[in-house]
């Protein structure tokens, strides 16, 4: 899958919405710094105090896919948050996906950038979708799997940097990180199928590598693991997923990210014991 069209390769989309919910984390993350704020009002000679929304923040790191390329929509990262909002707390989402990166590049920017570096130390979340770029295909390789698997070793290595980097940034407090795999690191559903059989069974092979190291990683980390290839294409994986894919069959589209942000919510809420209703 490429996912490099939407450059500018060190660019960075900001937002931040308001949202609710990581409430388990004041358990994990103890009572040494509250987010919790309060006003006072003054009525008739009285004073009362009330306690504002608590604050939890996230951050999205990785390629095009968080960022939101091709879809004119408003991506999961902050889907996500929105959709864990209830009246009692909310959560900020910070997107610090660019369109094009790797795993490598992701590792860079922990280590070289410092505005993501500060959001990061400030996350109590860190949804991390990146990999899809190592294996991007090429007419170097055409569709031998043998010659994009040669990069899966550095996938592993790097994304496992990655993770210790965020927990090395965050070693004052506890924090969630959550990877997410992809439906296909290449083109996808009727897309895909257009591309002839050979290339239908490449990209297969190739995600199924891919995704098992992000498995194996989010297990062996600690880490909340979201299957994105369940969330389109179903528990089987034989559901056709091109209604969620955008106009150049590897991004998603509207409703893509919808049910990105619908399996995030839900991996969330259980790792977090939280409930949203």
């Amino acid at each position: 899958m490429t996912r490099d069209m939407c450059k500018p390769r060190r660019g960075r989309a900001v937002a931040v919405v308001g949202l609710a919910a990581l409430c388990c984390l004041a358990a994990a993350c103890g009572s040494s710094s509250p987010k919790r704020t309060a006003f006072s009002s003054t009525t008739s000679g009285s004073t009362s105090t009330a306690s504002a929304p608590r604050t939890w923040s996230t951050v999205a790191l990785g390629d095009s896919v968080p960022y939101g390329s091709n879809c004119d929509c408003k991506p999961y990262p902050q889907l996500t948050a929105e959709g864990l909002s209830t009246a009692d707390q909310r959560v900020t989402a910070t997107n610090d996906a660019v369109p094009g990166y790797t795993t490598s590049d992701v590792l860079h920017q922990l280590n070289s950038d410092s505005n993501v570096v500060d959001h990061v130390r400030a996350a109590d979340a860190i949804e991390i979708e990146v990999g899809a770029n190592d294996v991007a295909h090429s007419d170097a390789c055409g569709n031998s799997v043998d010659c994009y698997a040669a990069h899966v070793p550095a996938i592993e290595t790097n994304l496992a940097a990655i993770v210790s980097r965020v927990h090395d940034l965050t070693s004052g407090h506890k924090v969630l990180v959550v990877l997410l795999d992809y439906w296909s690191v290449w083109l996808g559903g009727q897309y895909a199928a257009a591309k002839g059989d050979a290339y239908v069974a490449a990209a297969e092979q190739m995600t199924d590598r891919v995704n098992a190291v992000i498995k194996s990683t989010a297990a062996k980390t600690a880490s909340a693991y979201v299957d994105l290839r369940a969330a389109f294409k179903g528990p089987d994986y034989t559901y056709d997923e091109t209604h969620y894919l955008s106009s150049d069959g590897d991004h998603p589209n509207a409703a893509g990210h919808q049910q990105i942000a619908a399996a995030t919510e839900t991996v969330i809420e259980s790792a977090l014991h939280i409930s949203t209703s």
